[in-house]
């Protein structure tokens, strides 16, 4: 089951990762929210990251805590 967070105005989100390469070459890891789960939804928050939410759209976010 993917992991999802419901925000301030009650609709619901699921958290995704995905491996991505840079210009340099260099390979990153991106997190993201999706209102459907899609291919790469994971099922817990990575440690050492919270979520905040986007004040005026409401579409949560992960940071470092």
């Amino acid at each position: 089951m993917a992991f999802s967070h419901v925000n301030s105005k009650g609709q619901t989100y699921y958290l995704h990762q995905r491996e991505v390469t840079l210009k340099g070459g260099r390979l990153q890891t991106i997190y993201f929210f999706a209102r459907e789960v899609k291919d790469g939804a994971i099922d817990e928050l990575p440690a050492g990251m919270t979520i905040v939410e986007n004040t005026r759209t409401g579409l949560p976010i992960l940071k470092k805590a």
